[in-house]
């Protein structure tokens, strides 16, 4: 758009991040930790960090992202400790490299916690403002970013900006045939599409949903199976240590009934999702019930986790029966399943479209290809979840403040994080329904366990200044024990080989060590996984040495890939539209073959560019 009519008369800004969710608010606070001047403007302050769906962080994959963006500097991990009241490790029966933290939230005193940490952020101002469009200018050298327009033609000026607008952008929500248009009920949708339409940014269609919210004093968990938590959590910011400082709840699992399944099947035509009223794409790994029961159509029974919301309150989330089925379906739903014949609906279940911009639209760093210094994080990227939402806004963040000072960006690779797996993954692939990460997504995983994202990330914060001093004074402690605790077992063959053995514990092989049990408790669990593991670890280090070749090996960015023409027209369109980085990222597109990746070092080595 043209300048603004009446822009504001305050100094620009380095960097500002329009959305207060989970992305946002961790872009928010990357950019103003690297000491860049930043602006985090939403339309509700009251809702800065709410948790709109489940009240948990972590589980399969989640956890270890949680992790890494504490590595990062950012505030997740640090907010669900504070306020976490049911904490759970999951896979304790199986490997390191699939095992990770979970915890419920009080959601209330999570949003209150962030908002308040937020609001004492130094360099960041945090404004309540309904953000109307982008500006975005025509330099020479392209479109950039110029700031955001907001409501009475205001603007704000910046270097660049963060977009989190999470499920809002033209968002409808569905319950059953009503319809409303919002990003969460209650809330107003966002518009924001003008400016990023006419350069060229194009959209896609997403649904996504949430199940009824029910009153826990009408529920009957004696005939649930209890789900406690573990008696030593394991605590997600690596900052803390011990218990956590909130009361601990139990959690309940029942499940639904061969009645549950018929009250859907006699009501399926109400459903919007199979009337033809929504036709968007919702999350393939967390269905709807009336999804799992048209889908499964031989599993007459599935899964309900019954988790409470907070301390203060008896409102309970009733996870697995995700529906945006009518009132009186869903109340017959879910007195169908055991436990809640009596059950009392707080908030029934809906369903939200909204649109979300295709993300191969995307550098790795996050910048839009289309406008320089424009930035899109969390859920408008395709993806769904606290967690993936979190680990895009501390990289847009600490990207975007790099940006305004004129520095590279930060790229996380595939071995050195699950975020760098996400993030590759959807600028390299895209995704055509919204994207979750999981475990098997890593092919590095053993690598990238959630107990040393420290080790592996927080150096990289540190040289870019996204961690301040007290995060790296104890970071660097941690790592002088873990190097006294190698260098004590590698003077010792012995006890080397013992703890390579089957089901070895570091306390009792290393007991006659001096010394060796004062070390700090975090300290030895993370040299004991690492002695036990220590041959699979090297296996997996010597792959990535394999791969950085191709990693290593650049592309370059004006290559006309139209011109190859021993690339089959599939890989030329991919190519194209993607533009990798390296042959490495080139070789993930989908349609990009082994025989296409070959015509490109061929190709390489005629420009003399190897």
């Amino acid at each position: 758009m043209s300048d603004p009519i009446h822009p504001m008369a305050e100094d620009p800004y380095a960097v500002i991040v329009v959305g207060a969710g989970h992305a946002g608010t961790e872009a928010a606070l990357a950019a103003a930790r690297m000491g860049q001047r930043t602006l985090l403007l939403t339309a509700n302050l009251d809702t800065l960090g709410k948790m709109s769906c489940n009240p948990s962080v972590g589980g399969q994959a989640k956890g270890q992202i949680a992790r890494e963006v504490d590595a990062l500097g950012g505030a997740m991990g640090r907010a669900i400790d504070a306020c976490g009241i049911h904490f759970r490790l999951l896979n304790t029966s199986k490997g390191p490299a699939v095992q990770a933290p979970r915890a419920q939230a009080d959601k209330w005193r999570y949003a209150q916690w962030l908002k308040r940490y937020v609001e004492e952020q130094p360099n960041l101002v945090v404004r309540q403002e309904l953000v109307k469009d982008v500006w975005i200018s025509d330099d020479p050298a392209g479109p950039t970013v110029r700031g955001v327009v907001v409501g009475g033609g205001r603007a704000y000026r910046a270097q660049t900006v963060v977009l989190t607008t999470g499920t809002f952008l033209q968002g409808v929500l569905h319950l059953g045939r009503e319809q409303a248009t919002g990003g969460r009920m209650g809330e107003p949708p966002s518009g924001l599409l003008r400016a990023l339409a006419a350069a060229g940014i194009t959209t896609g269609r997403m649904k996504t949903g949430t199940p009824p919210r029910v009153n826990g004093r009408s529920l009957d968990t004696s005939v649930m199976d209890p789900q406690p938590g573990d008696p030593e959590p394991v605590l997600f910011s690596f900052l803390n240590q011990g218990p956590p400082p909130l009361p601990q709840v139990e959690c309940w699992i029942t499940r639904t009934t061969e009645a549950t399944q018929q009250v859907i099947e006699r009501n399926l035509h109400r459903s919007p999702l199979y009337s033809g009223v929504i036709d968007a794409i919702g999350p393939r790994y967390c269905p709807s019930i009336e999804d799992k029961v048209v889908k499964f159509p031989s599993k007459r029974s599935h899964n309900v986790f019954v988790e409470p919301e907070g301390l203060d309150t008896h409102e309970v989330y009733v996870n697995g029966i995700s529906t945006s089925m009518p009132a009186d379906v869903q109340d017959a739903i879910v007195r169908s399943i055991p436990g809640f014949e009596r059950a009392e609906i707080l908030r029934y279940g809906y369903a939200v479209e909204y649109d979300f911009f295709p993300p191969h639209q995307l550098q790795p760093s996050l910048e839009t290809k289309a406008v320089g210094g424009l930035f899109f994080a969390g859920q408008i990227n395709g993806t769904t979840g606290y967690e993936e939402a979190a680990g895009q806004g501390v990289v847009a963040g600490i990207n975007a403040a790099l940006l305004a000072q004129g520095q590279a960006p930060l790229v996380l690779g595939r071995d050195q994080a699950y975020t760098g797996v996400l993030i590759d993954d959807l600028v390299t692939q895209g995704t055509s329904e919204p994207y979750r990460m999981f475990s098997s997504r890593a092919e590095y995983r053993l690598l990238l366990r959630h107990d040393n994202a420290d080790q592996r990330l927080t150096p990289l914060a540190r040289a870019v200044g996204a961690v301040d001093d007290a995060r790296w004074a104890a970071f660097c402690a941690k790592r002088d024990g873990l190097e006294a605790g190698r260098k004590a077992f590698h003077a010792r063959p012995n006890h080397l080989k013992a703890m390579r053995s089957p089901g070895a514990k570091l306390r009792e092989v290393g007991a006659e060590i001096p010394g060796l049990l004062e070390l700090p408790g975090e300290v030895l669990a993370l040299l004991e996984v690492e002695l036990r593991y220590a041959g699979y670890i090297e296996r997996q280090a010597a792959q990535v040495e394999r791969h950085r070749e191709l990693e290593s090996t650049a592309l370059p960015p004006d290559l006309d890939y139209a011109t190859l023409a021993e690339l089959r027209l599939e890989a030329r369109e991919k190519l194209a539209a993607v533009r990798p980085r390296s042959l490495g990222q080139a070789g993930r597109i989908s349609g990009v073959s082994p025989a296409d990746v070959s015509v490109l070092l061929i190709h390489l080595r005629r420009l003399g560019a190897l």
